[in-house]
């Protein structure tokens, strides 16, 4: 079966416009020339597309269901066109970003405002949501990029890791502000904030309280790093947590020292292995990745 655009392009006009006359209209073409794509059409498929009603093209059952496939087709052609766009210009479309709850609030924001600043067509939907449901979003290719963690890899996804070091979190004036590194051993009475039991990051931190033969003085649990940093900054509580978010939440009621054993956080930046390819979204993936450089190694 040889169909052709111009035939589904008239198919389509015909069946939103109701007469072979407002389609030529729309297309800016001749009745006659309509008229024989349609019947080039009708005579490809092999079977009646419209039934004449009160001088009303009406659109048969199967056309109907022809028509929702026509949608897709001219659809898929709108995609390419912008994704031509964007590879000729990056500065126009739509950026589709699935995040962590934490980022939504805090450094994304500013990463996010810097790179539009030059793509004053460009629009972007921002989406938190836990890891399970971000990499199931990046998997069905209903967003373009997310950024996660205690990713472990899916055959539908191509993934960039970035390793943060994690820092123990203070409040000011605490007795262990004068430390200049915190361990396990130094935690043993002090309330910990941690994140959830079922986190990779956690398991980390356990094994290393368990290296140091220490208990964890479990004390809140929270899926966010930021959520800890609030915490601490109100004078409740100790937290291991990212450099990333103890620098974005020190604002002089926290402080933040390094913390041993070695720990790292796991960033995940993912995308679609297909789809999402298009340069706006590389460049985006990359302008991420350049923005958590300062967070890489602990300050001397």
């Amino acid at each position: 079966m040889n169909f052709k655009l111009r035939q589904l392009d008239a198919f389509r006009a015909i069946a939103q416009a109701g007469s072979v006359t407002r389609a030529a209209v729309v297309l800016g073409v001749s009745q006659p020339a309509v008229s024989r794509l349609l019947a080039d059409f009708s005579k490809t498929v092999d079977f009646e597309l419209f039934r004449r009603k009160d001088g009303v093209l009406i659109p048969t059952q199967e056309a109907e269901y022809m028509l929702a496939e026509t949608a897709r087709v001219f659809e898929s052609l709108n995609h390419l066109e912008d994704l031509r766009h964007n590879l000729k210009k990056r500065t126009a479309g739509h950026l589709r970003i699935a995040c962590l709850p934490g980022f939504a609030t805090a450094h994304l924001p500013s990463v996010l405002a810097d790179f539009l600043k030059d793509r004053p067509q460009v629009t972007v939907t921002l989406e938190p949501d836990r890891p399970e449901r971000i990499l199931e979003w990046i998997i069905g290719q209903q967003y373009d990029c997310g950024i996660t963690d205690g990713f472990n890899g899916h055959p539908a996804t191509e993934s960039h890791d970035v390793a943060i070091p994690a820092v123990c979190i203070i409040p000011s004036g605490h007795w262990l502000t004068h430390k200049k590194v915190i361990t396990p051993v130094d935690l043993r009475a002090e309330k910990l904030i941690h994140s959830r039991r079922d986190s990779a990051f956690f398991n980390h931190l356990k094994q290393a309280f368990a290296d140091c033969n220490e208990k964890m003085n479990s004390w809140i649990e929270v899926r966010q790093f930021s959520s800890a940093c609030t915490i601490v900054s109100e004078g409740q509580g100790v937290a291991i947590v990212s450099l990333l978010d103890a620098a974005q939440q020190y604002r002089g009621s926290l402080e933040y020292r390094p913390f041993q054993p070695k720990i790292m956080h796991r960033l995940s930046l993912l995308r679609p292995r297909t789809g999402g390819n298009s340069p706006l979204v590389l460049d985006f993936l990359r302008c991420f990745r350049d923005s958590l450089s300062p967070f890489l190694s602990l300050p001397d």
